[in-house]
């Protein structure tokens, strides 16, 4: 029943407004994984060095992850659909640029331009999305969309893209995102609020700069290790990033208006949240970086085949995560992440059985369950963040939320692949590789995709049955890796359990305040 306190429903309008938003959070994902397709072309048409090549592909991703804690802030402060329309009018302009990029510096600068533009729109949205929906049970339906456009644009990237390339040049995959932010400036300030702290602070330029380059610094360490293993240089780099993140701390606590709020994290549906994304997204991180070499280089399938097989996942995480609202409103959150995070387990299992005799319908079963278990414990998170954080906050909150996924998957990358990689290379031993040249067999034994190359230049028996072998080793290496998840979110599911247990549902929750602003 509505009384007099209950919060005020969102109309026709907001939801309108939800649609806008939704778009440009799909065509950041599709940015993320579509240049991986157009990596040939463009390499034959600019003819980047390796180095150059890695920083194209990585400083999108790098400057979204660096940048997103300031500019959540920076929301808060000037208003956050003004940052949204600075953002997608930057984002425009720099997928233009970067479409007629006659060289690899010039791709290099605008896909670093994208990624701060991207790093302005993915806070902006969510805490709009705080403003627009006051009603806990509508703002989790809201977060749900919000959190499929993601979904959606992951899973069209990969399709979309490989139509652009099949008829038009490489540049083309990101002459998509310019109508897409051509209508957000036209509907934009027409359909979505303004909303920004009006007791704002200053933004402190010394607390930007330690996160960004402290982040920046960790990412990069992370990476480095996923690509090359540990060294000096990647040690020293997370090192480096690990104390200027904790002058940063040390400063956001002395600071009268800090960059981020770290009292936040004394509230344990906060803090139990922000932990829930990061290792549940490590333990993805992980899983996805094998499944993805899997798919190509053992089962033999192309980029787009493999891109089709994934829609069955995505829609079981889709209609999952829209399920959630009604969980939430009736079973607390403690019950609903807990078997949320299980399921994901669960399906983590069953990818632990892929190199006996499953094959493609092992990894499907394998993703359904485990997307359908992981999008509702991300929604139900992110709801919980973002009804936590006062509305003033919502910036910042959304931005603490966005970065602990993107290093979430980055560790899980860097971890689960350094273990996934050790146990391949142990298996690959000097039996195995009996009779190759010393650099074949280093080749072989580093990756299984220099293994295959090795094989088919080989030719023959010897070579297939190389292949063969270094296919069985990654199946097992994957296998491990998928075991491990599985502990780790099982744990997570347990300690998520426990510290939210006193936490209501939503319907004990609609028409109150659930954390006070001091907070």
């Amino acid at each position: 029943m509505t009384t007099a306190s209950s919060p005020e429903k969102a109309g026709r309008r907001e939801w309108i407004g939800l649609a806008v938003l939704a778009l440009p959070c799909m065509l950041l994902s599709m940015d993320l994984t579509v240049l991986h397709l157009a990596v040939p072309a463009l390499t034959a048409d600019l003819e980047p060095t390796s180095a150059q090549l890695l920083w194209i592909v990585d400083i999108y991703g790098f400057l979204i992850a660096g940048s997103l804690i300031t500019m959540g802030t920076l929301g808060d402060r000037i208003g956050r659909r003004r940052l949204l329309v600075f953002g997608a009018a930057a984002f425009g302009v720099a997928s233009a640029l970067a479409a007629f990029s006659t060289t690899a510096e010039m791709l290099i600068a605008t896909r670093a331009l994208l990624g701060v533009a991207g790093a302005t729109l993915m806070p902006s949205t969510l805490a709009l999305i705080r403003n627009m929906f006051h009603d806990p049970h509508q703002r989790t339906v809201a977060i749900a969309v919000w959190m499929n456009a993601f979904m959606v644009g992951g899973a069209v990237g990969p399709l979309l893209g490989g139509l652009m390339l099949e008829h038009f040049w490489w540049g083309s995959v990101f002459l998509l995102n310019v109508p897409v932010m051509v209508l957000l400036l036209a509907l934009g300030p027409v359909l979505l609020p303004e909303f920004r702290d009006p007791a704002a602070g200053r933004l402190d330029l010394i607390s930007a700069a330690l996160s960004l380059v402290g982040l920046l610094s960790i990412i990069y360490g992370i990476k480095q290790v996923a690509q090359d293993g540990f060294g000096t240089v990647p040690a020293l780099t997370i090192v480096a990033g690990l104390s200027l993140a904790s002058v940063f701390v040390v400063r956001q606590r002395k600071l009268t208006d800090p960059l981020i709020d770290l009292r936040l994290f004394e509230v344990p549906a906060f803090s139990t949240s922000v932990c829930t994304q990061l290792v549940a997204l490590l333990a993805m991180g992980g899983i996805y970086l094998f499944v993805a070499q899997y798919l190509q280089l053992v089962l033999g399938l192309s980029p787009l085949r493999a891109g089709l097989w994934m829609l069955p996942w995505t829609g079981a995480g889709m209609l999952a995560s829209f399920l959630t609202p009604a969980l939430a409103r009736r079973i607390r959150p403690a019950y609903v992440m807990g078997a949320a995070l299980v399921l994901s387990a669960v399906g983590m299992a069953v990818l632990s059985r892929v190199g006996h005799g499953g094959g493609l319908a092992v990894i499907v079963a394998a993703f359904i369950l485990m997307s359908a278990g992981l999008n509702p414990a991300l929604t139900l998170t992110t709801d919980m963040i973002m009804g936590v954080a006062p509305p003033e906050r919502a910036g910042a909150a959304s931005a603490i939320s966005e970065t602990s996924c993107e290093l979430g998957v980055a560790l899980g990358m860097a971890i689960l692949g350094s273990v996934g990689t050790a146990a391949y290379r142990r298996i690959m031993t000097d039996d195995v590789l009996i009779g190759l040249g010393s650099e074949s067999a280093e080749s072989a034994r580093a990756t299984l995709g220099g293994a295959v190359e090795v094989g088919e230049r080989l030719g023959g028996q010897t070579g297939a049955a190389l292949a063969g072998a270094a296919r069985d080793a990654f199946a097992q290496s994957l296998e491990l890796v998928a075991i491990i998840s599985a502990v780790v979110v099982m744990a997570m599911a347990v300690a998520a359990m426990i510290l939210l247990r006193r936490v209501g549902p939503r319907a004990e929750l609609e028409g109150e305040q659930e954390v006070p602003a001091a907070a």
